[in-house]
């Protein structure tokens, strides 16, 4: 994953208020409910010391869902916000959050957000049918979302049985007017194709409408169609078939990833691009040496020790001795780890510990090696 939407975070100063919150807004009392989670979770960075503009700036994002529109959809919210009341980061979560974060704090805990941001698959929906399309481009974190309505040509658009001379006039017209239509949206996704690289692209809608649409699908997109049969475009049409679908799909993708992730670690490693354990990944991103880091969502309560650059890091005071630093803190590892593969430009996977060689809690791969880099047995 590009963490690189994380920087405005490290670009601010702390201290951090980091905040997962449970803004669901579907039932007759959502507002006053709200209200009352809302309050907790302020209640709670108050009493960790956190200064007025900084709670206020969590209590009024987190409310907004109470004014309605697209906010008011979301299950789970993400806020980080720094010690001026600026939020540098406002993500939505997959769901409801497992459990509730509000913590005031010199660093900000960014593993329960990364673990449950939605997007980290590319992907782009189309509900279709024989008028044209509608495109909704899902990106990664950082990346709005792009929507559009392709409208065709309705001259025509039924086939009708007229009979005599006529007949196949009207219904080669009528066929050839949805192929048209099917055309123009498939331009569109070979826009989208083109421009973001998807993982896969949903088709719902009218059948007819999604097999001519899969004819004319092109090179850039053809091998990444999924097709469902419910979902369509008329009016009131509900959506919620095609979003699960989607999220299905985001998961299989996810888990593939991480799977593949995990192989890639061991692969390189046989050819000593890739090194295992804290210490040496430490080591390499204080190079700028890492190329991915894939950490395990269980951390180990490990302590870093971090300078006032996050690619100052060590394991130990001997480590900092020998960088010159005199200003040190001691970091949660997992907190300082992705400080510095943001600070690097590195990507970023989090795998299920369980998949980690060795049950280690953390591993990378490597850009290059140099002398100090271990070499496999």
């Amino acid at each position: 994953m590009d963490v690189s939407f994380l920087a405005p975070v490290f670009s601010a100063s702390g201290p951090y208020a980091t905040v997962c919150a449970d803004v669901t807004h579907t039932t007759e009392n959502a507002d006053t409910e709200l209200e009352l989670r809302v309050r907790a979770l302020a209640e709670r960075l108050e009493g960790q010391g956190a200064p007025e503009a900084v709670v206020e700036a969590v209590r009024s994002r987190l409310l907004e869902a109470n004014e309605g529109g697209e906010i008011a959809t979301l299950r789970g919210r993400a806020l980080v916000v720094a010690a001026d009341g600026s939020v540098v980061l406002d993500q939505p979560l997959v769901d409801q959050p497992r459990q509730e974060v509000a913590e005031y704090s010199p660093t900000p805990d960014l593993m329960p957000v990364l673990r449950q941001m939605p997007g980290r698959v590319p992907h782009v929906v189309v509900l279709v049918d024989r008028t044209g399309g509608d495109i909704t481009y899902v990106g990664l974190p950082g990346q709005d979302a792009e929507e559009e309505t392709v409208k065709g040509e309705t001259w025509h658009i039924r086939k009708v049985k007229v009979g005599g001379w006529a007949h196949d006039h009207w219904q080669n017209s009528a066929e050839g007017q949805w192929e048209d239509n099917a055309d123009r949206v498939a331009e569109r996704i070979a826009s989208y194709a083109r421009r973001f690289a998807p993982r896969f692209v949903l088709v719902a809608g009218d059948i007819r409408a999604r097999n001519i649409l899969a004819d004319r699908a092109g090179d850039a997109w053809k091998d990444l169609v999924v097709t469902m049969e419910e979902g369509g475009r008329a009016a009131g049409a509900d959506r919620e078939a095609v979003d699960r679908r989607a999220a299905e799909l985001v998961a299989e993708h996810e888990a593939h990833e991480e799977a593949d992730t995990v192989e890639k670690v061991q692969a390189a490693a046989a050819h000593g691009l890739a090194v295992t354990g804290t210490a040496p990944v430490v080591e390499a991103l204080r190079k700028s040496q890492v190329e991915t880091l894939v950490l395990a969502d269980q951390p180990d309560d490990e302590k870093l020790l971090v300078g006032p650059d996050p690619l100052l890091l060590g394991t130990e005071q001997g480590d900092m001795d020998a960088l010159g630093v005199q200003q040190v803190h001691s970091v949660p590892a997992e907190r300082a780890l992705v400080a510095a593969a943001v600070a690097s430009d590195a990507g970023m996977v989090v795998v299920p510990r369980s998949a980690m060689p060795g049950d280690i809690p953390v591993a990378a791969i490597l850009r290059y090696t140099d002398d100090s880099t271990p070499t496999p047995q």
